[in-house]
């Protein structure tokens, strides 16, 4: 009997089910990420302490599992295949979801700690950052705070796929994957270096149509949707993606630039830039606080959520989303979208 059980073919499938049962586990998942980043099995079984044929068997029984191929093997190293790059987004949030949920049950209830990833755009961050940062530091030591600077597009992805525990969206599309807290709804206007002789008070929409004018991809989006209703489209002589380089252009002479108020606001304050309204039509952008709908938020998350919403209340009551008293007299406000009519 005993040596019958040893030859007997059923027990190869067992063990078989057994192997590829494995790497499902939290450590098949940390392999699987560690490969990826390592673009290479030998260099991750390096850093894992683990012998690397045990590694390699253990990624082809994830891949018999899942039925794909998730690595090509090169000579040297390995490629995420598509549905390999697909899995390692689900692997990655699976981990950060693990690491949150250790947190929180060690957070004390009194002093929230843990990782928050908060996402802003290049036109809000150097506005916004140092007085969250400030905050933070006062309010939550504990808690670590990585900062991510993107257009709204990356952000909201980044928020889609838990890259992203929040962020200041600009004109976010709706959607039922994302909590949206309106905090500021500012104007766009047409800002340009000061001319001696210049008695502009403002841009009609016609001429703004006609306008060279120099926008970065996001704003110019806004701005083609909103005066798009009156059959208007910007002239976008120049697409630049950087609010550093739109602020030197604007300082050399060389504009004019279509940008939010607050972009600008200390250049504008100080009369190296002037700013024009928009006529015709209320052009602005609305300022969103976002957080994925589903996932649960830690004390860490709300706690750094309530600090961004103060320091943005704060930059409203300094004036910094409407131009300067005396900028331009009848220029556009900066409202609280709950307030407005």
């Amino acid at each position: 009997m005993a040596g019958a059980g040893v030859c007997d073919p059923n027990r190869q499938p067992q063990a078989a089910s057994h192997a590829i049962s494995i790497p499902m586990d939290l450590r098949g998942i940390r392999y699987f990420v560690q490969i990826a980043d390592c673009g290479s099995i030998t260099r991750a079984a390096a850093n894992l302490g683990v012998a690397q044929p045990a590694l390699s068997r253990h990624m082809q029984s994830l891949e018999d599992e899942l039925g794909m191929q998730l690595l090509v093997r090169l000579p040297r190293g390995v490629r995420l295949t598509g549905p390999g790059r697909q899995f390692l987004d689900h692997c990655r949030r699976a981990l950060r979801e693990l690491e949150r949920a250790r947190e929180e049950l060690r957070a004390d209830s009194g002093s929230p700690r843990g990782q928050v990833i908060f996402g802003v755009s290049p036109t809000l961050g150097p506005l916004l950052v140092p007085g969250v940062v400030e905050r933070v530091r006062r309010q939550c030591p504990q808690v670590a705070l990585k900062i991510v600077e993107h257009f709204s597009t990356l952000l909201f992805d980044g928020l889609l796929t838990g890259r992203i525990d929040v962020a200041l969206l600009t004109n976010p599309s709706l959607t039922r994957a994302l909590t949206l807290a309106p905090l500021i709804a500012e104007p766009i206007v047409v800002l340009a270096a000061p001319q001696p002789r210049d008695a502009r008070r403002f841009y009609t929409l016609a001429e703004l149509s006609k306008t060279p004018v120099i926008a970065t991809e996001a704003i110019r989006a806004i701005v083609d949707d909103e005066i798009g209703r009156y059959g208007a489209r910007l002239n976008v002589e120049v697409e630049v993606n950087a609010v550093e380089a739109i602020g030197r252009l604007l300082l050399r002479g060389i504009g004019p630039a279509v940008m939010p108020v607050s972009t600008f606001h200390a250049e504008i304050a100080a009369g190296r830039v002037v700013a024009f309204p928009i006529a015709d039509v209320n052009v602005h952008r609305t300022l969103m606080l976002a957080h994925p709908a589903e996932r649960r938020r830690s004390a860490a998350l709300d706690e750094v959520s309530q600090i961004v919403t103060a320091e943005m209340s704060a930059l409203f009551d300094r004036g910094v989303f409407s131009l300067p008293a005396g900028a331009r007299r009848n220029g556009p406000r900066a409202r609280r979208p709950d307030r407005a009519a």
